[in-house]
């Protein structure tokens, strides 16, 4: 059967069987997220890979990615089991490559594993360390700083509150404490740095709201960190003094500035120990004595006298501090200085007046003394003298002198104290006032120690008289007394006195009435005699009309003397008029006649002007309305009677108060009520009390309450006042309106119908007309203007996108801006808050705080950052504005807001550095030529970051640094590379060619804000010196065409740059017959050299270099003391070269005789080898290596001559006296290269000469060796030619 027969049939049933089976399908992945605890266990079970098969095949399950290290999965089952720990705060989400495999089908899929938050990490302090410095008296309530703390966990496990643990000194605790939520660390207590403590250690906790995951308990983390609170001393405590209390003595008279005492003062603020500067405040003694500010030394000022200032001197000083307090005042503090006075005896006695007691508050010093005593009296006389003695040990002597010594005598007559002086009569006889009437004598004192201290006192005695005589009345009887009935009391009825003719009764007389019945009706001043009435209520004419009585007078020693009196009452007017009825009342309506009568009577004496009665109205409200007849009392109305005119709450009644007074002296009244009631009629129409009403009301409250009106009726009744409310237009429906009443007011309460919602933005205002009418139907109407007010539901919202411009380090005080939003409702209170601020750096957005926003909106710069274009050129602002108001709906809006920091010229240019050398070819330049180069950037921006460039100053250095200023040979001009700039500094003018060395050019770059930067350029000089002349064969176009190709052979020959001057014609003499050109040059490097021409000429007649500048057509280097390049010419190189080869084949000659030398021995064993080679079958030959130069081997068995083993060092006498050419000769055969060996052929390598013989017998061989060798070689009936072995170092002439 053919091939293609038996492929049919197989084909054939592998299609039958393809369409009888099924597909299988691949499995299905049903889970794409799984919720892992972060703190599972490794190897516990993390999820399951949920997966199906329809044909229900078993599954296998596989991980794969780069997440797949964390877990491992039960390929049988597809649970998932953690395989490595996994960490939520390194990632959060972490997606997993699976597989599902039925086995012919695999399923790839996606899970993202969301790991769960596990309370796993504990607060993190930002600072654990801090140490701040908080004042003594600080506040109470004030934040002192913030604990910050970071937790990476989320929801409460990354939740931190915060506590106090512990305070170092433990008093500490009742002074701080530590919000909570914030961190916030609160001083509640006061500091005291001299009093508690100066530093405070607290131990702060930090602990999160704790949290579990894969674990049932809930754990909470904390952590701890120190902070120190350093307590600044603050000058808040007064200065104390040492030592207390201040006591000393000082002698009295002591000099000018000797030292008392010294008192010391300190600060106790002790970190603080403020200067203390003294003063005397207040002494009992001023002017004595004098501190030190400095010292505290009290010391003497002025004379001290002990007498006059008293035993001790009580002085107040004060101690200050010399910085002020926190207060702002300078502290201070007192202290009680006591100074004794020590006395010296230095006063004489002197005498003193004393009032009262003696006592020395009431003595004055004098020199004369009265005293009064009566007449024949014994005993002393009052003169109120002392004696004193200002020393404090004290001894006096006193004595009398004068005319009436005699009759007195001085006690005490000797003291050793202040005593009181007395005189003390001893001749009362002589006291006799008839005949004297004084005395005078003098008292001296005197003290024993000091004769000198004598002090006198004159003292006058005055005799008194003594009462011997009675007082007496000028007349015995005073009769017709007359006084008024009901007289008052204290009235004066007559005034009489006695007189009594002794000197001690002057004034004295006293007086009295008698019996002691008549002092129920008069009286009697005891001093003055005035006589005057008692009782006016009994002093009644009509029960009794005539007194006596008997005036008595009596002087000091109660010696009478007596007058009699009569007393007569006069009539007076005393009885009021009386009026018939107790009250009048009478009943008229409004608008009517009024007519009243009122009567009364007088019981006084007719006929009389105490009987005679007038009638009169009472001035009150309503008095002006009415008129009396003065005679009749008869009351009528002046004006028509109105109700409404009067007060309401008097409801229709005035009352009048009527006096009926008669025309006695003085004149009497009798009052009486008159009550006129007055009836009420509807004569008045409702009133509103404004002319229109305004009110306002929200929007979409149904029922909602407008506003109240008010009507009035006049009519006081309720019949004719009572008033009723209606809309009779403009409500459109939405108003309605209820009367109400309270105290007899009527009012219209207008609100929204309670089924109607008003709608501000459909109607914003209605126009209400309101009636008001009485029971009468007297009507009255108001306009209600009735505004709809918006409710604020509208969130305000920023007008536009703002920015703001701000120069950089400038101090500002005003606002940089104010940001202005909008809100819709009309009433609205907006604020504006900081979302977050970012400045763009670099490029770059980051958070900062150059900028404050405040609640008003403006935007102030952070004093305590300075702007700086350079680090930061912008800020965006997010800030929230907020409507207080709002009562609906969001309250706030975000809006952004862009601060541009604007440059401003703070930078000065800076010279970018480079290595570059400057070097100029003198020759060369001319003006405008570039000579150098600077770079400079200004690091402000805009017009501030312009450079211009000057040459400010130019100086040349020649080559022995010599410096002296040149001209202004250069000049820059500016040009911009981006954002540098450079300055091109270029030839004012051709430079001198002759000098050498270099020019300083100084260069400065300014900024347009006149900032400045200067740097300096070494420029080296090329002088004529270097220029070199280079002479072509060929004409001015053909250099100029090969210019380019002769720099580059020339910069490669010298390796400088080569500056082409100029390419003339070659005019000189030499030169007229053939074409040539002159190629002026200077051959400069980098570093400021160049060459001279010899060096130029030496440097390219390098035979590399030449050949093609000679192909150039250079010729030679004028100037240049190398001789021309030569003329290669062909016959004399030939004719040099065979020189050379001779000289080289007879030192090879030499040579080889040298190293040919043989010793005989060796060269007479090669001679017999030729017979034994000869003898020796070649198939005993051997092969190996083969010793080199023969043809013996270094194997056993190798040698071809005995086939034995040699040494080839003692055969060959190859031993240490051979010669080195002895030995190279050997190695001739071991070069392979040199033997001719046939197809077949496997003998060691030997070199193989094949000879032809012109008659092809047998060849020459020049050497025996080789003759014998190739005899042995060749065979009977070998077709192969012979072959020879040569040897080139072994000749038969060695033989």
């Amino acid at each position: 059967m053919s091939p293609v027969m038996g492929v049919i049939p197989r084909g054939f049933l592998l299609l039958c069987l393809i369409s009888l089976t099924h597909a299988n399908n691949s499995p299905t992945i049903s889970t794409t997220l799984a919720r892992v605890c972060e703190d599972t266990p490794d190897n516990a079970l993390a999820f399951k890979i949920e997966a199906t098969d329809k044909e229900n095949d078993p599954l296998t399950y596989a991980l794969h990615g780069d997440n797949a290290m964390y877990f491992k999965v039960d390929r049988n089952t597809g649970d998932v089991y953690v395989a490595k720990s996994l960490d939520r705060e390194v990632n959060d989400l972490l997606p997993l490559r699976v597989s599902v495999s039925d086995g012919p089908n695999n399923t790839p899929g996606d899970i993202n594993v969301l790991l769960m938050d596990a309370n796993d990490n504990k607060p993190s302090f930002e600072e654990t360390n801090l140490s701040i410095d908080v004042r003594e008296n600080t506040p109470t309530g004030t934040s002192l700083f913030k604990v910050v703390a970071t937790d990476a966990d989320i929801s409460y496990a990354g939740q931190i509150k915060f506590s106090i643990d512990d305070v170092v000194p433990s008093h500490g605790l009742n002074l701080f404490s530590i919000v909570p939520t914030t961190g916030d660390v609160i001083l509640k207590g006061s500091l005291d740095y001299n009093g508690l403590s100066y530093y405070y250690r607290l131990k702060i906790n930090a602990t999160d709201g704790g949290g579990k995951c894969a674990k049932d308990e809930v754990e909470y983390l904390s952590n701890i960190a120190f902070y120190m609170i350093n307590v600044v001393d603050m000058p808040n405590l007064n200065p104390i003094f040492l030592n207390l209390p201040y006591i000393t003595n000082v002698d009295e008279n002591s000099p000018v500035d000797k030292s008392v005492f010294r008192v010391t003062a300190i600060d106790p603020d002790t970190a603080i120990n403020d200067t203390i500067t003294y003063s005397i405040e207040e002494s009992s003694a001023d002017g004595l004595f004098k501190i030190s500010s400095t010292t505290g030394i009290i010391s003497v000022l002025s004379n001290i006298d002990r007498e006059e200032i008293g035993d001790v001197v009580t002085m107040t000083v004060k101690a200050t501090e010399s910085l002020p307090n926190i207060q702002g005042e300078f502290a201070s503090t007192t202290a009680k200085v006591h100074i004794n006075i020590n006395d010296v005896n230095d006063n004489k006695p002197e005498f003193y007046k004393c009032d009262g007691s003696g006592g020395a508050e009431n003595c004055s010093k004098a020199n004369h003394f009265t005293g009064d005593i009566p007449e024949h009296l014994l005993g002393s006389v009052p003169i109120n003298m002392m004696v004193k003695d200002l020393d404090k040990t004290k001894s006096i002597k006193l004595t009398l002198e004068g005319e009436d010594k005699e009759v007195f005598s001085v006690q005490p007559q000797f003291t050793m104290a202040d005593s009181v002086v007395q005189l003390v009569v001893k001749q009362p006889q002589k006291l006799d006032y008839e005949e004297k009437q004084q005395m005078v004598v003098q008292v001296i004192a005197s003290d024993p120690e000091e004769n000198s201290f004598v002090s006198t006192a004159t003292v006058t005695i005055m005799i008194e008289d003594i009462n011997d005589n009675s007082p007496r009345f000028p007349e015995d009887t005073y009769l017709n007394l007359k006084v008024p009935e009901h007289s008052p009391v204290g009235t004066v009825v007559d005034t009489i006195t006695a007189d009594d003719p002794d000197t001690m009764d002057q004034g004295n007389i006293t007086y009295t009435l008698l019996p002691e019945s008549i002092l129920t009706y008069f009286d009697v001043h005891p001093r003055t005699g005035e006589i005057f009435v008692k009782n006016q209520t009994l002093l009644d004419r009509e029960v009794r009309s005539l007194y006596s009585a008997t005036l008595q007078a009596k002087d000091s020693d109660d010696k009478p003397g007596t007058a009699l009196l009569e007393f007569i009452l006069t009539d007076i007017n005393d009885q009021p008029p009386v009026i018939n009825r107790e009250y009048y009342q009478e009943f008229v309506k409004e608008g009517a006649q009024l007519t009243l009568k009122v009567e009364a009577t007088d019981a006084d004496e007719r006929g009389t002007v105490n009987s005679e009665i007038t009638y009169a109205i009472l001035p009150s409200k309503y008095s002006e309305n009415f008129s009396m007849d003065p005679d009749t009392g008869e009351l009528r109305n002046r004006v028509e009677l109105d109700r409404e005119a009067l007060d309401v709450e008097l409801n229709g009644k005035i009352e009048l108060n009527v006096t009926a007074t008669d025309k006695g002296s003085p004149p009497l009244s009798t009052m009486v009520s008159v009550i006129i009631n007055v009836a009420d009629v509807n004569d008045n129409a409702p009133e509103f009390k404004k002319s229109s009403y305004k009110f306002s009301v929200k929007e979409s409250g149904k029922g909602e309450f407008v506003g109240l009106v008010l009507a009035e009726d006049l009519d006081q009744t309720t019949d004719f006042n009572r008033i009723s409310y209606r809309l009779i237009s403009g409500s459109s429906g939405k108003f309605i309106i209820r009367t109400t009443s309270e105290d007899q007011r009527y009012t219209g309460n207008i609100t929204v119908d309670p089924d109607i919602e008003l709608d501000y933005e459909s109607l914003q205002h209605y126009t209400l007309r309101v009636e008001a009418v009485d029971l009468e139907q007297k009507k009255a109407v108001v306009t209600v203007e009735v505004d709809v007010l918006d409710v604020n539901d509208e969130r305000p919202e920023f007008e536009q996108s703002m920015t703001f411009s701000v120069k950089e380090n400038i101090t500002l005080t005003e606002p940089v801006g104010k940001l202005i939003a909008k809100d819709r409702d009309g009433n609205h209170s907006l604020i504006y808050e900081l979302d977050s601020l970012r400045c763009r750096c670099n490029g770059s957005l980051s958070p900062c705080d150059w900028f404050v926003l405040e609640e008003t909106g403006e935007v102030m710069a952070n004093p305590e950052h300075t702007l700086d274009y350079e680090l930061c050129d912008q800020a965006r602002m997010e800030a929230r504005v907020i409507d207080k108001y709002t009562e609906k709906g969001e309250n706030s809006t975000t809006g952004e807001i862009v601060i541009y920091i604007e440059d401003i010229n703070d930078n000065a240019p800076q010279f970018i550095f480079s290595d570059s050398i400057f070097v100029v070819v003198s020759e060369t330049a001319s003006k405008g030529t570039s000579v150098g180069s600077v770079t400079a950037k200004d690091y402000d921006s805009g017009i501030n970051a312009q450079i211009e460039f000057k040459v400010s100053e130019v100086k040349f250095e020649d080559i022995n640094n010599q410096t002296s200023p040149a001209r202004f040979l250069f000049e820059a001009v500016t040009t911009q590379q981006k954002d540098n700039y450079i300055g091109i500094i270029q030839t004012t003018e051709g430079l001198d060619m002759t000098v050498k060395g270099k020019y300083l050019v100084t260069v400065s770059a300014t900024d347009t804000g006149g900032l400045s930067t200067n740097t300096m350029l070494e420029i080296f000089t090329v002088d004529q010196s270097y220029k070199t002349e280079l002479q072509f064969r060929t004409t001015p176009a053909e250099v100029e065409k090969n210019k380019p190709s002769i720099i580059r052979a020339l910069t490669s020959a010298t390796k400088a740059v080569v500056e082409v001057l100029a390419i003339r014609e070659d005019t000189s003499e030499k030169s007229r017959a053939t074409v040539g050109t002159i190629m002026v040059a200077y051959f400069v490097y980098p570093n400021g050299s160049a060459l001279i021409p010899d060096e130029v000429g030496l440097l390219i007649s390098d035979p590399q270099h030449a050949l093609v500048l000679e192909q150039l057509g250079l010729k030679y280097v004028a100037g240049s003391s190398s001789v021309e390049p030569p003329k290669f010419d062909t016959l004399k190189y030939s004719l040099m070269g065979m020189v050379a080869g001779l000289v080289i084949v007879l030192v090879v000659l030499v040579t080889s005789l040298v190293c040919t030398r043989r010793n005989y021995r060796r060269k007479l064993k090669a001679s017999k080898a030729m017979t034994s080679a000869t003898m020796v079958a070649s198939d005993n030959l051997k092969s190996g290596p083969v010793v080199p130069g023969t043809n013996k081997y270094t194997m056993e068995g190798a040698n071809p001559v005995l086939n034995l083993n040699i040494d080839t060092a003692m055969v060959l006498d190859l031993d240490e006296e051979s010669s080195d050419v002895d030995k190279v000769s050997l190695d001739s055969l071991d070069y392979s290269d040199d033997m001719n060996m046939s197809d077949k052929d496997t003998k060691p390598a030997m070199q193989m000469i094949q000879e032809e013989e012109e008659d092809n017998g047998p060849p020459e061989y020049i050497e025996p060796l080789g003759a014998a060798l190739a005899q042995r070689s060749q065979k009977k009936g070998s077709d192969n030619p012979q072959v020879g072995f040569t040897n080139p170092a072994f000749s038969a002439t060695d033989l």
